[in-house]
């Protein structure tokens, strides 16, 4: 729970994030949102795993882009804590499966979020005034910097939750990308990090 109560939400906040949780569980079965075995965990390996990414972030205004957002991880956690702690914040979901954006704009009606879905490849998207851009779970490191690079100024912040083998793709990474970074400790992984860089530009 650490990165929502770092957050000090309120209860209406909260109720959100259970209604979407609860919309999570009734949709997966149809359209695999989430892996089945995660299901039973849902609330701190997904909720908060993606809450803590306003948490090291901290947005206050601008856009938020969203990159893969699939089950609306991280996209929809940060637009339902925005809501409240950051209302000028506006979020973009960019995902591909139509059948994900289908349930990404159901929650968004019924949540009453003021969010844009973009039903298309980040390829083919091109957003030119990116503060935040998020993917989690999306590709590695350095082939997830080559498809969200038409998207990404030198002063956009990227946020990237890693698993374990974050070391050894910020080392191929920078093979091609120059770029300066914080690692954060996840709070709801030990073998976890959160990438958060700034200033990416190609190695030339």
């Amino acid at each position: 729970m650490r990165g929502l109560l770092e957050l000090d939400v309120s209860r209406e906040t909260l109720d959100a994030l259970k209604y979407f949780e609860d919309l999570v569980v009734l949709w997966n079965p149809a359209i695999n949102l989430i892996s089945n075995s995660s299901v039973s965990d849902l609330w701190s390996r997904h909720i908060v795993d993606s809450a803590q990414l306003f948490l090291f972030t901290l947005p206050d205004e601008g856009l938020w882009l969203d990159v893969g957002s699939g089950g609306g991880f991280p996209g929809i956690v940060v637009s339902i804590i925005a809501k409240e702690l950051a209302p000028s914040l506006r979020v973009v979901l960019v995902e591909s499966d139509n059948r994900k954006c289908v349930f990404l704009r159901t929650v968004i009606r019924e949540l009453g979020l003021s969010v844009k879905v973009i039903n298309d490849r980040i390829e083919n998207v091109k957003l030119d005034d990116v503060v935040y851009l998020s993917a989690r779970a999306l590709r590695n490191l350095n082939s997830l910097l080559f498809i969200v690079e038409n998207n990404v100024s030198r002063e956009t912040v990227c946020v990237f939750p890693k698993g374990r083998s974050y070391k050894k793709e910020l080392v191929e990474s920078q093979k091609n990308w120059k770029f300066d970074f914080n690692l954060i400790d996840s709070n709801t992984s030990e073998d976890s990090k959160v990438i958060v860089l700034k200033g990416l530009e190609r190695v030339s």
